[in-house]
């Protein structure tokens, strides 16, 4: 069944653009130029992927995707034409996934919507064995079949990212991951000098969902200048 894709910005042009080159790959894409119309779209269909402009007339991409990550969990991509790094990291800090920068190529925007469809569909359709469906450890449990997390027996809400993170640092228990090994299991693309700020980013916004401390860490540990790790209990 092919994946739907909701695409949001005010820039006729560009939203039209990305709606055909979308369809071309035989997706299909719900397309509004305003951020009222997409929420009213989520609320109706099953979205499976956003993409988002920043800039929108009725509001901002930021505000959709904190609606988003209210109730959803699906990948949402932002568009920003800016290039300052903060637009990036708050885009990232709110939940989104990725970020693409304007101008950019259609078909790099559509590889990073393959490889954010990828990412989804693995980590949570997967048939690992038995052994590898269920990690639990010090009081978190992940549960690769439902996606879900538990900490100290409370759910925690996890992004799809979030949970890739933790799954991929979890279940190397005792190995420093590096943030290079991270990138390409998370977001099975290829390392370059700023994505090493992508996955800093989400680290430290998992951190703050599970109450952990970077200099003082229960569960993430910084190892400076090499990755991240978890110690093995």
């Amino acid at each position: 069944m092919a994946a739907n894709i909701l695409v949001v910005d005010d820039e006729q042009a560009i939203a039209d653009l990305v709606d055909l080159y979308l369809k071309n790959e035989d997706y299909n894409v719900f397309k509004f130029y305003n951020g009222q119309d997409a929420l009213n779209c989520i609320e109706k269909e099953k979205i499976d992927l956003a993409i988002l402009d920043v800039m929108l007339p009725d509001g901002d991409g930021f505000s959709i995707c904190q609606r988003i990550r209210e109730k959803h969990t699906f990948p949402v991509i932002m568009l920003t034409a800016k290039e300052e790094e903060i637009d990036k990291i708050t885009g990232l800090t709110l939940g989104a996934d990725d970020y693409v920068t304007k101008p950019f190529r259609p078909l790099e925007l559509v590889a990073r919507v393959k490889a954010q469809l990828r990412r989804f569909t693995r980590y949570n359709s997967a048939e690992p064995p038995q052994e590898e469906r269920l990690i639990a450890f010090s009081g978190l449990i992940l549960d690769r079949d439902s996606h879900e997390c538990m900490l100290n027996e409370k759910p925690l809400s996890l992004t799809p990212t979030e949970f890739s993170l933790l799954w991929v640092l979890a279940s190397n228990r005792g190995r420093v991951v590096s943030s290079e090994e991270l990138f390409r299991e998370v977001w099975g693309d290829k390392y370059f000098s700023n994505s090493n700020n992508t996955v800093m980013v989400h680290i430290r916004h998992l951190r703050e969902k599970m109450h952990d401390s970077a200099e003082h860490p229960k569960y993430i540990k910084t190892v400076w200048g090499v990755g991240y790790k978890i110690e093995k209990n």
